[in-house]
């Protein structure tokens, strides 16, 4: 492995736990914030979903507002705001706002797809087909609100201007490696659950990358599903909520995240099915030796320079000791 520091991050989905509420969800999600600040995590992103009753991620820039309010350094950013669901004067506002507020700590992470079923994706906004296909367009209209020419423009938002937030560009396809590369722009791979076109899309990122004012070089993220505990065995249990929430996605049967069980044979069976495993191919579960070897495995081969992690399990301080025996494994490669 060539001799870099891999940074590593947090994407949190608010996942909401069986019994637990949405409030003491958001809570926890602040508890996982503030300990991946002590662990020296890079940063910790938001994302955006709508009409799925086991994800609180909804607003995403208020979360970010609640995290950087209560933490100290850790970058916080959204990972990603969909941005087909937003007007680009509004999220230059917000995030503007939020970067006046926490300064040199705002990141913003923007997608393309609505983070939702395509009828509540009409409910947000009735254009929206209209709006994604206009994605590149919209991002250069972020883009210009920010920049210190748009003085002189008709159509300002004059608290953005001169403002350093960067934008980093999300996908989970080889069309976004096409337009990451050509804007200059960070990339952010959705490998924790589009596992397909990862090596094709970093590939074309890099050979189309071409310089821009705020990106000199390539810089690429890797989304990867994360669980560390003492013990393989006990990694494997903590496992079995995300397996079981994947196979509520794959069947139309979205509910709240379930306590662990045993691994047993009907779910590793069930990981053998082609479209959970493509699913869930990126997922580094085990003791700190086992994700160890793995991470380092996946950096070798896909050369990232940070990896976010997502950690879906069920209870809070068995998520909080991951993401430690986690930042342990990342020292160390």
């Amino acid at each position: 492995m060539e001799n870099k520091r891999i940074a590593y991050s947090i994407l949190e989905l608010a996942i909401i736990s069986k019994g637990e509420s949405v409030q003491q969800t958001l809570h926890n999600a602040l508890a996982v914030a503030k300990e991946a600040e002590k662990l020296n995590y890079k940063r910790i992103w938001f994302a955006e979903h709508h009409n799925s009753e086991n994800i609180g991620s909804n607003a995403t820039s208020l979360l970010m507002g609640y995290v950087a309010e209560n933490t100290q350094s850790i970058r916080v950013g959204s990972g990603g705001i969909m941005l087909p669901n937003h007007s680009p004067l509004i999220v230059a506002e917000q995030l503007a706002t939020l970067a006046h507020l926490y300064p040199n700590r705002i990141d913003l992470g923007l997608g393309r797809a609505p983070g939702t079923d395509q009828e509540t994706a009409r409910a947000i906004r009735s254009d929206f087909m209209e709006a994604a296909h206009s994605f590149p367009g919209e991002i250069e209209k972020i883009q210009q609100y920010f920049s210190m020419e748009n003085q002189s423009a008709k159509v300002r938002v004059p608290i953005a201007e001169g403002l350093d937030v960067p934008i980093y560009l999300l996908g989970s396809s080889t069309d976004s490696a096409h337009l990451a590369a050509s804007k200059g722009l960070p990339y952010a791979f959705a490998s924790h659950f589009a596992s397909t076109h990862l090596f094709n899309a970093l590939r074309i990122y890099r050979d189309e990358f071409q310089p821009s004012d705020t990106t000199a070089a390539p810089y690429t993220m890797a989304g990867v599903n994360v669980i560390v505990a003492d013990t393989d065995e006990e990694a494997e249990r903590l496992f079995t909520s995300t397996i079981r929430m994947f196979i509520g996605l794959l069947s139309g049967s979205r509910g709240a995240l379930q306590p662990p069980t045993e691994l047993t044979a009907d779910l590793q069976q069930a990981l053998q099915h082609p479209a959970l495993h493509q699913m869930l191919k990126f997922s580094f579960v085990g003791s700190v030796e086992t994700v160890r070897t793995q991470v380092r495995e996946f950096v070798e081969e896909t050369r990232v320079d940070e990896l976010i992690a997502v950690s879906n399990v069920y209870g809070l301080e068995d998520r909080l000791k991951s993401f430690r025996l986690f930042a342990e494994v990342m020292r160390e490669l």
